[in-house]
């Protein structure tokens, strides 16, 4: 099989570790077209007066699945968020953050295994807000609605069955907000009325942030509104490494993008220091989702040889090896691996 891929390096450390992906996915043997996008973000504002030029959205329509480096969001101005506007604008509804113990990687907690769903498209994240300047009050609206809620509650229970999890837990605030977080999980407990087979239970997000610092391995598969989602994904991959070593993917009945989580690091651009691991387990996401799952298997496998040996970690990891160090010893374990 051959695959076309939309590769948006985005910027700061985004190139490099987008191409330290694309070694690593081509060491399997597949055949990849990668249909690059470069100017997205700031770059590409100075050329098209906008972060997400039409010819973006039309790569990635055409070719249904995107691997997507960090993007620059400026902090309270300039442009909307490029990842916000992806999703929305794609309709990619379902953000899934695997956050699981790896060999190697020392952490206060063993033996996590957690997948984060969070609804991708609404809630806080819609972006409608108001803002009075004669009172100067700002609002902003969390919109949630019957068919968002119901879509992505369904996708995690699937995710779940066909993953051999046997737990779904809801999150919400409906002690409080009663009409939006309460139609989730009213939503919640109608979709887990399908699946008698998976345990199902609900959480309020205080007491759920709580119980992730306490007892995580308690939790399998965690469903959410969007700025809950937001949140307990980054606590979680905090159990497990942080968000260098997380993988996420974007998810909708037509497209994919698959992403890292984490930011763009512009202090240590260029310099050969990045981490590439979140994004390459971003590409064994995309793998699998392709059903591509023997080359997945090799790249998990040599990562996690790779990480648990500790000679060729990267900084942030407490080793020494440069960016391109690291990514040749992966690269170079899953072409071994393939060929045993």
């Amino acid at each position: 099989m051959s695959y076309r891929i939309t590769l948006l390096p985005g910027d700061g450390i985004g190139p490099e570790v987008i191409d330290a992906a694309v070694q690593v996915l081509e060491a399997t043997g597949i055949d990849f077209g990668w249909d690059r996008c470069d100017k997205v973000g700031t770059a590409a504002l100075k050329e098209y007066g906008t972060p997400l030029p039409d010819y973006i959205l039309e790569a990635i329509k055409r070719d249904r699945v995107a691997l997507k480096g960090p993007i620059t969001t400026p902090v309270g101005e300039g442009f909307k968020s490029v990842n916000v506007q992806l999703r929305q604008k794609l309709d990619l509804y379902a953000n899934v953050r695997p956050c699981k113990s790896i060999p190697g990687v020392d952490t206060p907690f063993k033996d996590v295994n957690l997948v984060i769903f969070r609804e991708n498209t609404e809630g806080l994240y819609s972006g409608i807000e108001n803002y009075d300047e004669r009172l100067e009050i700002a609002d902003s609206i969390a919109r949630i609605s019957r068919t968002g809620s119901y879509r992505i509650i369904h996708f995690a229970f699937e995710y779940a069955r066909k993953h051999g999890y046997r737990k779904v837990t809801l999150v919400h605030k409906a002690n409080i907000l009663k009409l939006t977080s309460g139609m989730f999980l009213n939503i919640g407990r109608e979709v887990a009325e399908e699946y008698p087979e998976l345990t199902f239970n609900d959480r309020i997000i205080d007491n759920m942030c709580m119980q992730l610092v306490q007892r995580p391995q308690e939790y399998e598969c965690i469903v959410t509104t969007n700025l809950f989602g937001d949140i307990l994904s980054d606590l979680a991959a905090g159990l497990v490494g942080g968000l260098g070593i997380v993988p996420g993917a974007n998810i909708g009945d037509d497209y994919a993008v698959f992403e890292a989580v984490h930011g763009s690091a512009p202090d240590i651009a260029g310099q050969n220091k990045a981490n590439p691991t979140a994004v390459i387990r971003s590409g064994v996401m995309m793998l699998r989702h392709l059903e591509e799952n023997r080359a997945a298997d090799a790249i998990r496998d040599a990562l996690y040889e790779t990480l648990a040996e500790g000679k060729y970690l990267t900084a942030d990891l407490g080793g020494s090896a440069t960016t391109t160090e690291y990514t040749a010893v992966v690269a170079d374990r899953v072409k071994k691996h393939l060929e045993a």
